[in-house]
């Protein structure tokens, strides 16, 4: 058994192979659709259902980024390396909340970029990328924590949260988010959504004029202030709660 644990690969080896694929993956999707743009790019059109698929995909972009965040920050803070199962939080909305982020990053970026059946490609992907990935952790947790996993499983949903989860409870209850969490994912927020604005930005221009441009962007901008004010919100309602809960313990003592 020592010599197993030896062995093992450490969870940065992990990270370090998760990123090599996923990097991997997304160059071949850049590279295939720089060759074949038209197979690919859905072409703007003045139309409202294109404006609120751009609309949608920029919010899911923004909310899967918020959702990593929170989830990332809140597993590092709150876990002891591992050692403590996580049920609060993003972790009590779904079990795999970093996993459902990517998920609507993804889909963002195929509302505002691609080509509807695109979603389906994506899809498949994800699937066969990430399921493997769950299932294998899975497997890691209930060798550990055994019956409060199993607990754990029956009541949140692997991936997909259940409408009645999402609207019996505050988002801040969800979506904990404190200023050094968000700083972690910031470059990686910022990069997503600046260069899909660009694309996007740049196929309107070429297809239809600086005009449609104008009129997007100040859609955009307007989703993009409306998550920065829910940002402010969570971060605010996360310092609150853990100030009333500090003062709790501090009354009890």
């Amino acid at each position: 058994m020592a010599g197993a644990r030896i062995f093992a690969p450490s969870a940065s080896v992990k990270m370090k192979r998760r990123l090599k694929i996923n990097g991997f993956i997304i160059f071949l999707v850049i590279l295939l659709s720089a060759m074949f743009p038209r197979i690919f790019f859905r072409r703007a059109q003045v139309a409202s259902w294109d404006e609120f698929a751009e609309i949608f995909g920029i919010a899911f972009i923004l909310l899967g980024q918020i959702l990593r965040a929170s989830s990332r920050g809140y597993k590092a803070e709150y876990s002891g390396n591992g050692h403590s199962l996580i049920q609060d939080g993003p972790y009590a909305f779904v079990r795999n909340p970093m996993y459902l982020g990517i998920l609507l990053i993804g889909l963002g970026i195929v509302l505002v970029l691609f080509h509807w059946w695109t979603a389906l490609i994506f899809l498949c992907v994800f699937i066969v990328r990430y399921f493997f990935l769950i299932f294998k952790e899975e497997k890691k947790l209930l060798a550990v924590f055994a019956q409060t996993y199993r607990d754990y499983q029956v009541r949140v949903p692997r991936i997909i949260p259940s409408p009645a989860s999402v609207l019996q409870k505050d988002i801040a209850e969800y979506l904990p988010l404190k200023l050094p969490w968000l700083k972690n994912e910031l470059g990686s927020m910022l990069a997503v959504l600046l260069i899909v604005l660009f694309l996007e930005g740049w196929e309107d221009v070429v297809n239809e004029g600086p005009g449609i441009y104008v009129r997007e962007a100040i859609l955009s901008l307007n989703v993009i202030i409306l998550f920065i004010f829910l940002i402010i919100y969570l971060i605010r309602r996360t310092n609150n709660q853990q100030k009333d809960a500090s003062s709790k313990s501090k009354n009890t003592l």
